[in-house]
């Protein structure tokens, strides 16, 4: 079998990884590039994710399976585009992924479920959302309605704050079309879970859980990333959480069935827990990165037969391991905003064999692996516990060097939330 996916990041690289510990497949492309192909891994080296590009990638490279894992081709119906090709797809419809691509959308929906979800109003224009903020307290909550890039979600703690967020959003339409609404929504202390699901049709099958951890500095300071560390199993969770969360999964798969939702392919959920009660901030309809490269690991049934479990409807029959899995991700210097790109990497080969090295941001030029991105390498360690998945990652991570490397020295370390 021959399986192309959409995307080139440390996830698509941990999707591919897995894919190949199935003797049925035969090759699995990255569409764009991925300094990590070798073997059965191939780039196809087109510029974009575009449909152009699939197109051009279909006419030469006949595949039987395709698997989507940015948010935006989904947000732009590509799932209905490649289904339309008869190939089999992995992915929401363009239905589907407006609950990730709204998230005004996302919480209507999780209010008409009655799903815990923080208080908050829409609003469609400047002058209207100022006026809303007297019917919140400070600290609130400022989100763009669509896809920025992780960058659309602004915590105000004052009100000079707020209205400089609605004046950049409305006036200054820094996210352009993405918010031509916002959603003011109260602040939510407490620590956040992600909860990675497979769906088929309205069924939800639960992975794992994760902890994302997304500030670039030590000590949670700075300004959010994609993700710069990830601890799975969430070392905080426990039975009353998994409760809660067994309720609310029941309310999405009646929301799914209800709406005319169904589809195949992945909910991530992303909890926020506030004094022991669990909240919903928002869905993503793909695998989380990095969390799928903590994830993906730890798996034990075979992702290709999930996949097709999915893409079929049928239940689909996850096995997971006990372990831990760290990975603390190596960034170049100035993300998330200017950095440079094109620095050789060196020291991959003498990592422990056992430490998985997905490639986040890399390239393949002339047998020299370069960085080309902001987030580079996944370092990820599974091991019986926290402390020795910590160990092993943080033990390894001096032997690779690209000039202006960064990373987290305290992934693992974990706080009290008591």
């Amino acid at each position: 079998m021959k399986v192309l996916i959409i995307g080139s990041g440390g996830r698509e690289h941990a999707i591919a990884d897995s894919l190949i510990k199935n003797d049925r497949i035969e090759t699995v492309y990255f569409l764009t590039h991925n300094g990590a192909a070798k073997g059965k891994l191939k780039n196809a080296n087109f510029p974009d994710n575009s449909k152009n590009s699939i197109d051009q990638f279909l006419l030469k490279y006949p595949v039987e399976l395709v698997i989507v894992g940015p948010e935006q081709p989904l947000s732009e119906g590509i799932v209905d585009y490649i289904q339309e090709k008869g190939i089999k797809v992995f992915g929401p419809h363009k239905k589907a992924a407006r609950l990730e691509a709204s998230k005004a959308f996302a919480k209507r929906f999780m209010e008409e479920q009655n799903i815990p979800t923080a208080k908050y109003i829409e609003y469609d224009n400047y002058e209207s959302a100022l006026n809303g903020l007297d019917n919140f307290e400070f600290p609130l909550v400022i989100k763009a309605d669509g896809l920025c890039a992780g960058k659309g979600v602004v915590i105000c703690q004052n009100y000079s704050e707020a209205k400089k967020a609605l004046a950049d959003m409305f006036k200054e339409k820094i996210f352009g079309d993405q918010a031509q609404t916002v959603i003011i929504e109260e602040f939510l202390s407490g620590f956040e879970a992600s909860l990675l699901c497979f769906v088929s049709g309205s069924k939800i099958y639960p992975l794992d859980t994760a902890m994302d951890y997304k500030k670039i500095y030590e000590n949670d300071l700075g300004p959010n990333t994609g993700g710069v560390g990830m601890i799975s199993p969430n070392p905080y969770w426990n039975s009353n959480l998994q409760s809660q969360s067994d309720i609310i999964i029941k309310k999405i798969e009646n929301g799914l069935s209800q709406r005319g939702l169904e589809y195949s392919g992945i909910l991530f959920i992303g909890y926020l827990i506030e004094d022991g009660k669990i909240y919903v901030l928002e869905f993503n309809v793909r695998f989380g990165d990095p969390e799928t490269e903590a994830l993906l690991p730890r798996l034990h049934s075979d992702l290709l037969e999930n996949i097709e479990e999915s893409i079929n409807r049928l239940p689909v029959n996850l096995k997971f391991d006990n372990k831990v899995a760290l990975a603390t991700l190596l960034v170049s210097k100035g993300y998330p905003a200017s950095f440079e790109k094109g620095k050789v990497i060196s020291g991959l080969e003498d990592c422990d064999p056992d430490i998985k090295i997905y490639h986040n941001g890399t390239k393949n030029i002339d047998d020299k692996i370069l960085s080309n991105g902001g987030r580079v390498l996944s370092i990820v360690a599974v091991k019986d516990t926290l402390e020795e998945a910590r160990e092993a990652v943080y033990q390894n991570i001096p032997k690779i060097s690209f000039e202006n490397m960064s990373y987290r020295t305290d992934i693992g370390q974990l706080k009290n939330y008591d």
